[in-house]
């Protein structure tokens, strides 16, 4: 497939266009308005790393301790996109299978059914479904053995999903596999209807069961999650899911995901929901195993192509999501089964091929889950300006988050001049605020923008009044 000019080519051609001289060095001085936001904000100058470089330019605009290594958080993102979109090719898709050594007979699989996964990562319920169907449309309606998973195509590094930050029913901690199902997250959805809380979920597995002991109040909403506690039990192979606390009405319909099962129950149940939804029958257990040799397939489905995941990935900051491309990436460039390894050394190596050196680089697992993960302000910027002169530029950048409109920007810059003119990924931790992307100025100028804020101190507030700060100068520059 096409690939992207080197970098050193890049800046080479940027250099030379318009036979015009070389710009003065670029600025290392904050602009007043950005320095007047952090005194209003009470945050020092120190932690704060900018790049500022019009798209086609000779030098950046601005570029204020911009070789600094800083956590990006998610911001990251455009590394591990960037890659997995010229590495793959934006039609790369994955597979999901379904096998047996066992006949089928009048309706009847008299064995095992095998489910094998190959890392995709928008494996949600709709196409879950879909796989079902397929064995369905192939004359199953009963299953006399056991449902076996077969997750070798991945070998993730052993983890804890409360080690980051002791949430572990929180989405963003799933862990990835090779067969991961709707992200092992259950939504629930909050709506008051009379006087009480109406609660469904969905999926709800068919070994859970669901106890709502919510309170319907109504003395003002404020914060419609933080008096809601969701507990589970297990028992006899069940478990039960209570909800407790309070919901006030004035709240309306909500909903949250949290994740309430380990890995192969949840799709065991989720199977089962399916199954017996379609008409089938199944009473069998669940267990993991590789499929064995001589095995034959019986159904497949193939996920949304590379360019669509990379959307969601990156418009939605979806953590688990670039976690199984980073796999996917070490399995296909390396060689199965996939590991975090193999992931990591097939991004430095596109690194080297493309030119770029970024000797500040720390990878942990490619998504900015991470307190380790480092990178400066100037070689994000230098991705982002090889990206806008790289065949896949239509894909990537259409991924990003559009000002007021989608993704984790569509409640940002409504109603201001950056509204639709910025395309930004951003991110954040409880020490970091970091954005980087594209702004259209006003006039017409197309300019890459990174901020890389890493403070004891930092939060969603005195963030976002930076970031909008730099912006603002940035759109209305001269």
């Amino acid at each position: 497939m096409p690939r992207c000019l080197s970098v050193s080519l890049l800046f080479g051609l940027l250099f030379v266009s318009g036979g015009v001289a070389a710009q003065a060095p670029a600025p290392d001085v904050l602009p007043q308005s950005v320095k007047q936001a952090l005194r209003r904000v009470g945050m020092p100058t120190t932690g704060l790393s900018v790049y500022v470089h019009e798209v086609g330019a000779q030098q950046p605009v601005l570029a204020v301790d911009a070789d600094t290594g800083r956590n990006p958080a998610s911001v990251i993102k455009v590394l591990t996109t960037f890659a997995a979109l010229e590495e793959l090719g934006p039609a790369y898709a994955w597979k999901t299978e379904a096998w047996s050594t066992a006949p089928v007979q009048d309706g009847r699989l008299d064995g095992d059914l095998y489910l094998k996964g190959y890392g995709d990562p928008y494996l949600v319920i709709e196409h879950f479904w879909r796989l079902l169907r397929a064995l369905h449309n192939e004359g199953i309606r009963d299953i006399a053995g056991d449902l076996v998973l077969d997750q070798s195509y991945f070998q993730p590094p052993s983890e804890d999903r409360a080690e980051f930050d002791g949430q572990p029913n929180r989405a963003y901690n799933v862990l990835p596999a090779a067969l991961l199902v709707n992200f092992q997250a259950v939504n629930f959805r909050f709506e008051p209807r009379g006087d009480l809380v109406h609660v469904s979920a969905d999926p709800l597995p068919a070994h859970i069961e669901l106890d709502n002991r919510l309170k319907l109040t109504r003395s003002g909403c404020r914060g419609w999650s933080r008096n809601l506690g969701i507990q589970a039990s297990h028992t006899n192979g069940k478990e039960r899911i209570v909800l407790r606390g309070s919901y006030d009405a004035v709240c309306g319909e909500n909903e949250l995901f949290r994740v309430v099962s380990e890995p192969a129950p949840y799709i065991h149940g989720v199977f089962q929901r399916l199954w017996i939804e379609q008409g089938g029958r199944f009473g069998g257990r669940v267990r993991e195993a590789v499929v064995p040799a001589g095995a034959r397939r019986i159904a497949a489905i193939a996920s949304p192509p590379l360019a669509d995941i990379v959307r969601s990935i990156n418009k939605y900051s979806n953590n688990v999501m670039t976690r199984q491309l980073l796999l996917t990436l070490g399995a296909e460039r390396v060689a199965p089964p996939g590991t975090l390894e193999k992931g990591l050394v097939t991004v430095r190596t596109w690194l080297a091929r493309r030119g770029f050196q970024f000797p500040e680089l720390v990878l942990e697992n490619g998504s900015g889950l991470s307190r380790e993960e480092r990178i400066s302000a100037r070689h994000l910027g230098e991705l982002l300006l090889a990206a806008w002169a790289c065949p896949m530029m239509p894909e990537f950048v259409s991924s990003l988050p559009v000002a007021a409109f989608d993704g984790t920007l569509r409640r940002r810059f409504g109603g201001t001049p950056l509204e639709g003119r910025v395309h930004l990924k951003t991110g954040s931790l409880n020490t970091v605020r970091s954005m980087g992307g594209y702004l259209l100025d006003r006039q017409g100028r197309r300019v890459v923008v990174v901020s890389l804020h890493n403070h004891r101190r930092i939060d969603t507030r005195t963030g976002e009044a930076v970031q909008d700060a730099l912006l603002k100068w940035v759109y209305e520059r001269p």
